[in-house]
């Protein structure tokens, strides 16, 4: 996995739980997963947005 080991991951959530703190995490990965499934169905051309006009 890009030639992270396992220490290294632990520093980067490490990381990214003082950036933002813990109670924003949940929202944080909510909208990363949203983002992706977003993006995914763009690239498959599925869009609502085509189909309504």
């Amino acid at each position: 996995m890009l030639g992270l080991g396992m220490g290294e991951l632990v520093v980067i959530l490490l990381i990214v739980v003082l950036m933002f703190g813990g109670k924003k995490l949940p929202q944080l990965g909510s909208s990363l997963g949203e983002s992706i499934k977003n993006f995914k169905k763009g690239m498959k051309g599925d869009n609502d947005t085509d189909k309504k006009s």
